[in-house]
C-alpha cells in the first residue's frame, strides 16, 4: 500500500495552528504571572489597608476620649466660655457662661448682648453684670475664624482688692495719728490764740478785723485739712462719667490757672490725647491733676515754668506735669506719696498720696522723674477702656 503524504496546504495550516497554540500558551502564562502579581498586590494593598484602619480607629478612639475629657472640663470650668462665629453669634456656651447670660445666650449676636446687658468699668477689660463683676478675655480662633471668649467671675476678688486697700489706707491712717494730731493741733491752737485776742476791749476795729481773717485763714485750714483726711480714708467713690482727656486737663488748667498768674510762673497746657476718653470720676481726676499742678507752682520761683500734657497710646492715657524747679533728691522721691510727709512747713502730706489713690482707684498709677538742679515730672498713667467686642 502507498502511504499518504499530507498535502501542502494542511501542514501548513497545521504549523500555522501550533503557532497559534505556542502564542497562546504564552498569553496565558504572562496572564497567569499578571494575575499572581495581582493577587499578591491585593493582599498587600488588604494588610495596609487593615493597619490604616486599626490607626484611624485608635487615633478616632483618643481623640473622642479627649473630645470627652474636654467636654467635661469645659462643664466643670467655673469660668464661662462663649465661643462666636464669624458673624459675632454665639455659638457655644459652656454652663458657668449658660447661668451668667441665660440658657438662651446660644444664638444671640454678642454685641448686641453686650450693649444690652454689659457694663463698661473703669478697668480695661472689665464688666459689670448686674451685680457680677466680669473679666472679658478674648482670642481669635484662626481655624473657624470665630472668636473664643474666657469669662471670670471677679466679684469676690473686686471686693477683696476694695477691702485690703482701704485696709491698707486705714493702716496709714492709724500709724500716722499722731502725725494727724500734730497738723489738726496746730491750725486750731491758732485759730483759739487769734479768737482769744478779739475778747479784747482795747483792740481797734481795724486789728479785731485782722484777727478775725487770721482766725477764719486758721479754721479753713483746718476744714481742708480734715476734708483731705476723709478724702484719703474713703479713697473708692469712683464715678461713672465719660470724660473726654482734653476737657479733664482743661478743667484741672482752669482752677489753678490764676495762681500761675499771681506767682508770675508760666504755664503750658498741651493735649495730644486726641478724642481718647475715660470712665470713672471726672471730679475726682481733676483733683489729682490739680494737687499735681499746685506741686509744681510751689516747686517754682517766679519766672519759672510748669507744663500739663497728654498723650494715649492703644491701651494707656499718660498725662504728665513737669516743672523747671530744684528736683526731688533720691530720698525724698521715695517718700513723696506716703500720707502725711512733706517737706514744707504749711503742707499737709495728703495731696500726694490722695492723687495717687484716685489714679490706683482708676486703675492706674503715678510715676515721678527727677533730677536735682534738673526739675521734676509727675506722671500720671491711666487705662484705657479695651473692646471686648468688634461690630461686624
Amino acid at each position: 500500500m502507498s502511504q499518504l503524504v499530507p498535502a501542502p496546504d494542511q501542514e501548513l495550516k497545521a504549523q500555522e495552528l501550533q503557532r497559534a497554540f505556542d502564542a497562546f500558551n504564552q498569553v496565558s502564562q504572562v496572564l497567569t504571572q499578571a494575575y499572581q502579581g495581582l493577587q499578591g498586590r491585593v493582599e498587600s494593598l488588604t494588610t495596609e489597608l487593615a493597619l490604616a484602619n486599626g490607626q484611624l480607629r485608635r487615633q478616632y478612639e483618643e481623640k473622642e476620649a479627649l473630645s470627652e475629657r474636654l467636654s467635661l472640663l469645659l462643664n466643670a470650668l467655673p469660668a464661662g466660655v462663649v465661643v462666636l462665629d464669624r458673624a459675632g453669634r454665639v455659638g457655644e456656651a459652656n454652663p458657668a457662661a449658660r447661668q451668667m447670660f441665660g440658657q438662651a445666650v446660644i444664638g444671640e449676636a454678642w454685641p448686641a448682648l453686650v450693649r444690652a446687658r454689659l457694663v463698661a468699668t473703669e478697668a480695661p477689660g472689665e464688666w459689670c453684670l448686674e451685680a457680677r463683676r466680669l473679666a472679658i478675655v478674648e482670642s481669635p480662633l484662626d481655624s473657624a475664624g470665630g472668636r473664643i471668649l474666657l469669662i471670670h467671675d471677679v466679684t469676690a476678688a473686686h471686693g477683696l482688692k476694695a477691702e485690703l486697700e482701704r485696709n491698707q489706707r486705714l493702716v496709714a491712717m492709724g500709724e500716722m495719728a499722731a502725725s494727724l494730731a500734730h497738723q489738726l493741733r496746730t491750725p486750731l491752737a491758732t485759730a483759739l490764740l487769734y479768737s482769744a485776742n478779739l475778747g479784747q476791749a482795747q483792740l481797734t476795729d481795724a486789728a479785731r478785723v485782722r484777727f478775725a481773717d487770721k482766725t477764719t485763714a486758721q479754721l479753713k485750714r483746718l476744714e481742708r485739712l480734715i476734708q483731705e483726711v476723709l478724702l484719703f480714708a474713703r479713697g473708692d467713690s469712683i464715678g461713672r462719667d465719660m470724660i473726654p482727656a482734653e476737657q479733664l486737663l482743661a478743667d484741672a488748667a482752669e482752677t489753678v490757672r490764676p495762681l500761675f498768674s499771681e506767682k508770675g510762673v508760666a504755664f503750658r497746657v498741651t493735649c495730644n490725647a486726641g478724642d481718647v476718653r475715660l470712665i470713672g470720676s471726672r471730679k475726682d481726676l481733676a483733683g489729682a491733676l490739680v494737687n499735681l499742678l499746685e506741686n509744681a507752682l510751689q516747686a517754682c520761683a517766679e519766672g519759672g515754668k510748669v507744663f500739663l500734657g497728654a498723650e494715649a497710646s492703644d491701651r494707656q492715657l499718660r498725662i504728665g506735669v513737669r516743672d523747671t524747679g530744684p528736683g526731688i533728691s533720691p530720698e525724698v522721691q521715695a517718700r513723696v506719696f506716703e500720707p502725711f510727709f512733706t517737706t514744707r512747713g504749711q503742707g499737709t502730706g495728703l495731696g500726694l498720696a490722695i492723687a495717687l489713690g484716685i489714679a490706683r482707684a482708676h486703675g492706674g498709677t503715678i510715676n515721678v522723674n527727677s533730677l536735682p538742679g534738673e526739675g521734676s515730672e509727675f506722671v500720671i498713667l491711666l487705662p484705657l477702656k479695651a473692646a471686648v467686642w468688634r461690630e461686624h
